[in-house]
């Protein structure tokens, strides 16, 4: 099977879930959610014997489109990420339904579970993108499906200013995009990464010295789209208020999906800038600013929260400064002895998706229990529920990076390239931040399990999310170990 027929088959059962919400029988939706998950569950087996090339009949599709093991990869994240949301959806339906068309049932709740499918189809294409254009257009498909989703408990306050924010911010982003890729075009001639990497490349490149402040310009221009999208200073501050205020499934989604998104567009277009000794040392030292503010920003702002949605969001922004510290420190040689920046990325995403996703987990069902999204609502946690609290604890600590957890080793990748590179600004703020992270992520384990219940009522778990916990804590636990697997898969 020809690869771009993946995304072509993503697409089609996203419109056939749309045509079974408004066809289909009324009453619970539930069916929708199953549905899209063996949808979604199928096309990872398609992705497994999909071609490793595009077939000669179709050789214009080289043009926008490429099939290599990172584009393999992101593809295979964006599946498993969204049938995990699609999973944490289901047990999160009650509270949809209450704030949706017809509180008490879930008539309004159907068009939830297309939306992710149409997203996942978006960040499919982006891993595969090779030129401005398409990869532009790819990211608005993610970025649109999540202007829904974010306000989408419309009976919900705080959805819908969650939803005029993001919705208001991510056009201001858009624009910097199309602005900086004109830039970039008027400078090059073309929008064709691999043309503009050889541009770049070019021994004679010193002849577009004198176009060298309009081509960083526009530069400049996209990293601040960028920053939109993966949650980076300068362009952060909507993601508190974003985070808390949208459905959880969605924050979920915003936290690992849309970032893997950003990111996937964020390696495609600094691979040449990076590789360049033309526009290296600028685009390498605007990277380091917003590495080090971003990882300072989003620790120490971390700190006096209250709120465990807000906490993951500001976990979320120091995050993307660690990944970013990766970037920075490029290394895109898949033959030396140490990872690849591009591996780096990959495998921390992978491991923070596994974290992150588990976490959204632990908070629906404590939300569901105790109608509180606070980190006080966590009180006592280890003696209403032992299982549950000893899992939260695994998940945040792997957050924090601790050793013998996934989260161990993504810091320690990224610290390595930062070290061989001698980006020691960033190394030593790094270490500030991962400092910072280890006090309000065992904040919330404090109150588990030193802090006396509000309640001693048994807090059960759903089914669904019970297997879900159990998988994702030992996944974290188990790459805590024996990273391996995650870099075979970004291997090929």
């Amino acid at each position: 099977m020809a690869p771009y027929y993946l995304e072509a088959y993503v697409v089609v059962l996203g419109l056939v879930l749309l045509m079974l919400e408004a066809f289909g029988p009324a009453g619970r939706k539930q069916y929708l959610g199953l549905a899209a998950i063996g949808g979604l569950v199928f096309a990872l087996i398609l992705l497994v014997f999909t071609e490793r090339e595009i077939p000669g009949t179709n050789a214009e599709m080289t043009r926008f489109y490429v099939i290599d093991s990172q584009a393999l990869f992101y593809k295979f994240l964006a599946l498993i990420c969204t049938i995990l949301v699609l999973l944490l959806t289901l047990d999160f339906r009650r509270i949809l339904s209450e704030f949706t068309e017809n509180p008490g049932s879930e008539d309004g709740t159907g068009e939830y579970y297309a939306l992710p499918v149409f997203a996942c189809a978006g960040m499919m294409w982006m891993a595969s993108a090779k030129d401005l254009v398409s990869l532009f257009v790819a990211l608005e498909l993610v970025t649109i499906t999540f202007y829904i989703l974010v306000a989408y408990m419309r009976r919900n306050v705080g959805s819908l200013e969650a939803g005029v924010k993001y919705l208001i911010l991510g056009a201001l982003s858009t624009g910097f995009l199309v602005y900086g890729i004109a830039w970039v075009y008027g400078t090059l001639g073309t929008t064709d990464l691999a043309v503009i990497s050889t541009m770049l490349a070019d021994p004679g490149a010193a002849a577009l010295a004198d176009r060298r402040i309009p081509l960083l310009f526009g530069l400049a221009l996209i990293l601040l789209a960028l920053a939109f999208k993966i949650g980076a200073v300068p362009m952060q501050l909507w993601i508190p208020d974003v985070y808390q205020g949208a459905p959880t499934p969605t924050t979920a989604f915003l936290s690992v999906g849309s970032k893997a998104a950003g990111f996937i567009a964020a390696l495609r277009i600094l691979e040449p800038f990076l590789q360049s000794e033309f526009a290296r040392a600028q685009t390498v030292f605007i990277l380091l600013v917003l590495a080090a503010l971003t990882i300072l920003y989003g620790n120490l702002a971390a700190i006096p929260q209250s709120n465990f949605k807000r906490l993951l969001a500001y976990s979320s922004i120091a995050h993307a400064g660690f990944i970013l510290l990766a970037i920075t420190a490029w290394h895109g040689d898949p033959e030396g002895p140490t990872l690849t920046s591009g591996e780096v990325v990959g495998f921390y995403l992978g491991t923070y998706l596994l974290m992150t996703m588990g976490a959204f987990f632990v908070l629906v069902v404590v939300r569901n229990a105790t109608g509180s999204e606070e980190i006080s609502a966590f009180d006592g946690l280890a003696c209403r529920n032992p299982a549950l609290a000893l899992t939260t604890a695994i998940l945040l600590a792997a957050l924090a990076g601790l050793p013998l957890t996934a989260g161990f080793y993504g810091k320690l990748f990224a610290f390595q390239l930062a070290i061989d590179s001698k980006l020691w600004w960033g190394v030593a703020l790094g270490f500030i931040g991962v400092a910072a992270g280890f006090y309000y992520y065992f904040k919330v384990i404090r109150a588990m399990y030193w802090r006396p219940a509000a309640s001693v009522e048994p807090i059960e778990i759903p089914v669904i999310s019970r297997y879900a916990l159990f998988t994702l804590t030992l996944l974290t636990l188990l790459l805590g170990i024996w990273p391996q697997p995650v870099l075979w898969l970004l291997q090929g």
